[in-house]
């Protein structure tokens, strides 16, 4: 374990081999990383942070060691010079669960959920899991299931199924809920084979470009514009530790689809917030217009959703030459389900995670929705690694990577031995509070926690507060 000094020096430390280093490596051997070794990123502490035997703040400190070393290999291309880094596992572990731990007044707000989400146990014994936190999902379901949006009449009604002919139907509609599988039977599964197959992410060239310089300024991304296509968490992830680190950010919502605000409040720190609904007439011409001024657009739909709209990755390159495409899904670019819609919770079933964690016949999903965190993590740093080959090489990039390949590697990093650590306390706020700063937005003053990485001459900041999507336009300001 690599232990701080605070009493002389933050980011002093002793440096003994630890698993968050191994696994920071993974990470940058993925994307042939060519910049500062892992050894050089300061990390303390140890797992377990959370109850759960899953490493859940190696990965945390693992990936946001990455968007440290990205970071500063930028702030290096503009000033040359490298700066100190330090991450602390249980800041990067509580990372992993951002969303839980943010408060308005006294009020906390954990993830929206739907009353009729959740596990249910089918006629044949195994379980299922619902995802029905948007109403149009909701209703494919009901529809399927013939009953009411009551959690009794649900329980009932998938009673009457075998998990299996069930998961088949709702795939048949392109809705959202799939069978609790054990690890072995997701191994066997084509998709989990095709996830094995995958790296943990990609950085491709899509195109040819001139090298543009980093924009100048006083923080790794300044000068750096972000465009969000993106819903729920890991997606938003991504732009928000952008704009931590500098960028303008700008999310596009949906107005008859939006996000619950809980999601905002966690993930809309550093960001403009607009709302464009592409159908309208003229609407694709703004989006055009933004994505023309943008250096880095995100989308987190599934694979060839945006492509339909006329926003494929290689026509994005031709109509902004050098822009850094980051593409989110929840099952991978390959297999029979890459063009399923899919949920952090979702994966944790099908992939044997919450089979492990609760038990086949009493399955529970991990204490942090670390896929959708590792992934929205991951997402910014393969962002900043292309934007690095941006500035050097030249040429368009996509990066590709999806909440499987994201729990495909947090299962590889193992588990902490004791097994004790599944009963350990749940953090409560003052479990956090000296992680915690206030900002005050359009809900009121509000708690959130604060940057995880530091860094010793651009520490993260967010410069603007979170707020409801279309409190700003759908245009850069100048």
């Amino acid at each position: 374990m690599c232990i701080l000094n605070e009493s002389k020096n933050m980011f002093e430390a002793t440096p003994t081999p630890s698993l968050s280093q191994q696994a920071l490596a993974e990470i940058l051997d993925a994307v042939s990383w060519e910049g500062r070794a892992s050894d050089t990123l300061a990390f303390s502490g140890d797992d377990p942070q959370l109850p759960s035997t899953f490493r859940l703040a190696t990965a945390g400190a693992a990936v946001l060691g990455a968007v440290g070393l990205a970071a500063d290999a930028l702030w290096r291309l503009k000033t040359g010079r490298t700066q100190d880094i330090a991450v602390d596992l249980r800041a990067a572990a509580l990372a992993m669960r951002s969303n839980r731990h943010v408060r308005v007044g006294t009020a906390g707000f954990g993830a929206a959920w739907a009353d009729i989400s959740g596990l249910y146990r089918c006629a044949d014994g195994r379980w299922v899991q619902l995802h029905c936190n948007y109403p149009w999902l909701a209703e494919g379901i009901l529809d399927i299931l013939g009953c009411s949006s009551d959690r009794a009449a649900v329980t009932a009604a998938l009673g009457t199924w075998d998990a299996a002919a069930f998961e088949a139907a709702v795939a048949e509609r392109n809705l959202c809920a799939f069978m609790v599988r054990s690890k072995d039977e997701w191994a066997a599964h084509p998709q989990g084979e095709a996830v094995a197959g995958l790296p943990l992410m990609s950085i491709e060239k899509i195109g040819d470009a001139p090298a543009e310089p980093m924009p100048t300024g006083d923080r790794p991304l300044s000068g750096i514009r972000a465009l969000e296509l993106v819903r729920v968490i890991a997606g938003p992830v991504c732009g928000r530790t952008l704009a931590e680190h500098g960028a303008q950010v700008m999310r596009i919502g949906r107005p008859d689809r939006p996000d619950d605000d809980s999601l905002l409040r966690d993930t809309g720190h550093g960001k403009l917030a607009a709302n464009l609904d592409l159908r309208d007439p003229g609407a694709p011409d703004t989006l055009d217009a933004l994505i023309k001024q943008a250096d880095v657009v995100t989308q987190g739909h599934r694979p060839g959703t945006l492509a339909g709209r006329g926003l494929a990755p290689e026509r994005l390159a031709d109509l902004r030459p050098g822009i850094v495409f980051v593409s989110l899904s929840a099952w991978g670019h390959e297999g029979p389900w890459a063009h399923r819609r899919g949920f952090d919770s979702l994966a944790q079933c099908a992939m044997g995670i919450a089979a492990e964690h609760g038990g086949l016949d009493t399955p529970r999903h991990l204490p942090a929705q670390a896929l959708d965190y590792v992934s929205g993590y991951l997402a910014a740093f393969g962002a900043m690694e292309a934007l690095r080959r941006r500035a050097t090489i030249g040429g368009s990039w996509l990066v590709r990577l999806s909440l499987a390949q994201s729990g495909h590697w947090i299962d590889h990093l193992g588990r902490v031995s004791d097994d004790a650590a599944k009963q350990r306390t749940e953090p409560g706020y003052d479990d956090v509070k000296d992680l915690m700063e206030i900002h005050d937005t359009a809900w009121g003053p509000m708690e959130h926690l604060k940057p995880v990485v530091r860094m010793s001459e651009t520490p993260p900041r967010w410069d603007l507060p979170a707020a409801p999507l279309g409190t700003h336009p759908p245009a850069w300001p100048t």
